[in-house]
C-alpha cells in the first residue's frame, strides 16, 4: 500500500465522515499514511436529519485539510480509495453505480443498501468490474466483540443474543437506521445462512428472533425506552460470553479503519460479500416481520 494512500469521502451529512477525517488526518493518525484529501456533500433532500448536516460536517473535514468538490466523479478520480459515507443507504447504489467506472476500491458505511436488490446490484457490478468492495458497521470490529469472537475456548458458536439502541426513522425504516449495528453484530457471530425471523414489536422496543438453515437460534433485541448500550451473549458449546462492547480501549471507527485499509488496497474485502448481503436480507425480512408479529418470514 502506498504511503500517500488518498482517500475521497462521498456523503458529508453524517458524523462518520467527520471521525473518520478526525483518525486518518489529526495528530494521532493512523501510521499508515492514508488521508482523507477531497470529498463531496452528498445529502438527501427529502431527508431533514441528512440535508440540516452537511454544512457543520463540511465545515469540521475543511479543518483537515480536505478539498470539499461538487462533482462526486470528481472525487473518484482524485482518490485512491472511496469511502460512501452518505447516511442515505437509499441512495447507496446509485453512487456505487457512478463511481465504478473509476474501478477503485470502496467502502459503502452502514448500510450498505436498503433493499437486497440493490445489495445484490451492487456486489454483482463490483465482481464484474473487478473492484474491491466493503461494507459494515463499525460494530463488527468493536475490540471487546472482536476479542470473544476470537476466544474459542468453549467451544463453537451456537448462538448469540445482541442487544443496543434501536431509535426509527421513516426514510430509513425498522431495522436500516440504527437496527443495523445489532444485526451486523448478529451477522458477524453467525455467519450467512439464516433462514426464517419473527418479530414482536412494542413502543418501548422491539425482539427479533433468527433460526439459522442448521437451527442454530439468535435474537436482537432493540431498545428504546432504556439504556443505549451495546452488548451480547455469545453461546457456545460449553460456555457462554458476555460482551460490554464499550469495555475495548481502542474506537470502533479505528479498528474499522484499520481492517479497510489492510484489505481493500490489497484487492480484497475484510467482510465476505456473503455477509454483507445477509445483513440486507435479515433487515428487509425483519422489516416484514415487524408489520405482522410472531409470524415467521423467510430471508
Amino acid at each position: 500500500m502506498s504511503a500517500a494512500l488518498r482517500i475521497g469521502l462521498i456523503g458529508l451529512d453524517t458524523s462518520h465522515a467527520v471521525a473518520f477525517t478526525e483518525i486518518l488526518n489529526g495528530r494521532a493518525a493512523l501510521a499508515n499514511g492514508a488521508r482523507v484529501t477531497c470529498a463531496f456533500p452528498g445529502g438527501a433532500k427529502d431527508w431533514p436529519i441528512s440535508w440540516s448536516r452537511i454544512e457543520g460536517f463540511t465545515a469540521k473535514i475543511k479543518e483537515f485539510g480536505v478539498e470539499v468538490l461538487a462533482d462526486l466523479d470528481a472525487v473518484a478520480k482524485k482518490s485512491d480509495l472511496i469511502f460512501i459515507t452518505e447516511v442515505d443507504g437509499r441512495m447507496h447504489r446509485d453512487f456505487f453505480e457512478k463511481v465504478a467506472r473509476r474501478r477503485k476500491p470502496v467502502f459503502i458505511d452502514k448500510p450498505f443498501a436498503t433493499s437486497s436488490q440493490d445489495a445484490e446490484r451492487m456486489l454483482a457490478l463490483a465482481g464484474q468490474a473487478g473492484i474491491p468492495l466493503m461494507s459494515c458497521s463499525s460494530l463488527r470490529y468493536a475490540e471487546a466483540f472482536a476479542k470473544a469472537l476470537a476466544d474459542d475456548a468453549k467451544g463453537a458458536i451456537v448462538g448469540v443474543d445482541v442487544f443496543g439502541p434501536m431509535s426509527l426513522e421513516a426514510a430509513a425504516p425498522g431495522l436500516f437506521w440504527y437496527g443495523v449495528h445489532g444485526i451486523e453484530m448478529v451477522v458477524r457471530a453467525m455467519g450467512a445462512g439464516c433462514g426464517a425471523i419473527q418479530a414482536t414489536n412494542r413502543e418501548d422496543g422491539e425482539v427479533y428472533t433468527m433460526q439459522w438453515k442448521d437451527g442454530h437460534l439468535a435474537t436482537y433485541r432493540g431498545l428504546r425506552k432504556a439504556h443505549s448500550d451495546f452488548g451480547a451473549v455469545i453461546h457456545r458449546e460449553k460456555g457462554f460470553q458476555f460482551v460490554d462492547v464499550a469495555s475495548g480501549t481502542k474506537p470502533y471507527y479505528a479498528s474499522l479503519l484499520e481492517a479497510i485499509l489492510k484489505t481493500l488496497p490489497a484487492g480484497r474485502s475484510d467482510v465476505p460479500p456473503a455477509e454483507m448481503l445477509e445483513t440486507v436480507r435479515i433487515m428487509e425480512a425483519g422489516n416484514k416481520a415487524r408489520l405482522t408479529p410472531g409470524a415467521a418470514v423467510t430471508v
